[in-house]
């Protein structure tokens, strides 16, 4: 942690030990942090067209943020908490999201012995299981980032549980917010995760209901199984998706999503909710030493439709740890689209610099090389 990180944490605890002493002259149980991440690396992608872009990015493996985050000690075995989290971007320093002062997340919970209760702006589930699905942390290089990830919505409600007896349960609903029969419209989400010793295997799913007067009202969904296991020096991945949540923009035939990633609700207006997609993955790391481990996958999209929007990818990555908080690595990754297919690279931000142009991307084979540095605080 900075020396400034550390000044604004010790002035944070204070003037919640203060406030908290004030109002109930005992001393205070809450404990607030101040946290972040900075990811930096050079850029270069070339597609099979010919075009190439050479860029500094930002958030390869975990996009640049800070946050607060606390709890308080309730008594009786119960807690509040909260997080309050903003993602910018260090080679330019814009946020992320300009209209939001905590894109990222802004919850309260409160929670027990049985589980934790949340409201607010928050991650997925699926978003929240990207450390089970490849070595990438399903960022840079794994094929089904390339696809795109439903990562966080508004006034989402939650309710996780406690790990009993190796399961884990979480559920969602993201309250739709319509006049048109208020509650109808809104994002249904539910994981369940078992850990038993080296293995591990899951689901995480996502319903989000259109208007029951749209032009189209079948479901934007969202279902991926999971499973790994630890074999000592490192883990072995199988993943699985399917989902219709992908649609064609003017820069590529699968450059957007029906459902929005980041907060939006379904409209029902688009025709290509109805194609259904399958995405296979396969990986592997294995940790060289203590501190430098390497990682490989393999995958493929599948369009059901038959309709040439198919692709498949591969990767292999090596992250050094310099220290617990700071982390390089190197990136190289190939993903090649059927005929009429238009996936591009993506990492845990998307590429600033990237191709806008159908052309470079429309049935082209897309080639990236990544170096880069992960330093948290």
């Amino acid at each position: 942690m900075t020396s400034r990180s550390k000044t604004l944490l010790l002035a944070l605890s204070a003037m919640s030990s203060a406030a908290s002493f004030a109002q109930s002259g005992t001393p205070p149980t809450t404990q607030i942090t101040f946290y972040g991440a900075l990811d930096q690396y050079v850029n270069h992608v070339r597609s099979s067209s010919g075009s190439s872009i050479t860029s500094l990015e930002d958030g390869a493996y975990l996009r640049s943020r800070f946050g607060f985050r606390g709890i308080e000690d309730l008594g009786g075995g119960l807690f509040a908490r909260f997080q309050l989290e903003s993602g910018f971007s260090t080679d330019n320093g814009q946020q992320a999201d300009a209209s939001r002062a905590f894109d990222r997340q802004a919850w309260l919970g409160i929670g027990g012995s049985l589980g934790e209760f949340r409201l607010g702006r928050q991650n997925t589930v699926i978003f929240g299981r990207g450390d089970y699905i490849d070595p990438t942390s399903r960022t840079l290089g794994s094929v089904i980032n390339s696809f795109g990830v439903p990562s966080r919505f508004d006034n989402d409600l939650s309710f996780t549980t406690q790990r009993f007896g190796g399961f884990l349960f979480e559920v969602h609903y993201a309250l739709g917010e319509s006049t048109y029969k208020p509650g109808m419209q809104g994002i249904y989400q539910f994981g369940v995760d078992y850990l038993n010793g080296p293995y591990r295997a899951g689901y995480a799913g996502l319903r989000a209901r259109p208007p029951e007067t749209a032009l189209y009202t079948t479901n934007v969904r969202y279902d991926n199984f999971y499973a790994n296991y630890d074999y000592g020096r490192g883990k072995a991945y199988l993943a699985y998706v399917r989902t219709n949540n992908s649609a064609s923009t003017a820069a590529g035939n699968n450059a957007g999503s029906i459902l929005g990633n980041v907060g939006a609700l379904v409209t029902g207006t688009n025709p290509e909710v109805d194609r259904y997609y399958q995405i296979w993955q396969i990986s592997a790391d294995f940790r060289v030493t203590p501190t430098f481990r390497v990682g490989a996958l393999y995958g493929r999209i599948n369009d059901t439709s038959n309709s040439g929007r198919d692709a498949n990818g591969a990767a292999i990555a090596g992250y050094y740890d310099l220290s617990k908080r700071t982390m390089l690595y190197a990136i190289a990754e190939r993903l090649s689209n059927g005929p009429n297919a238009g996936f591009r690279l993506a990492g845990s931000g998307a590429l600033k610099s990237n191709f806008a142009s159908a052309a470079d991307v429309n049935g082209q084979s897309v080639k990236g090389v990544q170096v880069g540095i992960l330093h948290r605080f």
